[in-house]
């Protein structure tokens, strides 16, 4: 087809530009747009995707959205003022770093093949004596 002036894989190389709606910040823009005008493969393969990323969008939804339980909460509040008890008249400094990692693995029909949770915390606490 002479009225294409990109080729397919060009096209599909920028797929995340494309379903994301950033496509105004690759060069190539305008004749994306009009090869996806003309080619019906490369429309149906971005759509598919399109349809990839939400549905990959909503299960990390579904999937994140827990809570810790109520017990738990209570007891770690619990430990707190009790730890806090033991430094009558410091103050606390608490520095926290955390990463969480999620990894899911969907299938075509939108089924979770594997799901992988991971947690780093490094948690530096320190009291200071008021009276310095």
């Amino acid at each position: 087809m002479s009225f294409i002036e990109i080729q397919c894989s060009e096209v599909l190389s920028s797929v995340i530009f494309i379903i994301e709606d950033e496509l105004e910040t690759v060069p190539q823009a305008a004749q994306i747009n009009s090869h996806l005008t003309h080619c019906a493969p490369c429309t149906a393969e971005i759509e598919h995707e399109r349809l990839m990323h939400q549905m990959l969008a909503d299960v990390l939804k579904r999937s994140c959205n827990e809570q810790a339980p109520e017990e738990l909460r209570q007891n770690i509040h619990r430990q707190i003022r009790e730890q806090m008890g033991n430094y009558a008249g410091a103050t606390e400094v608490v520095t926290q770093f955390s990463m969480t990692e999620i990894s899911i693995e969907v299938d075509e029909f939108g089924n979770i093949e594997h799901r992988e949770i991971q947690i780093e915390q490094t948690h530096i606490q320190h009291f200071i004596d008021d009276e310095d």
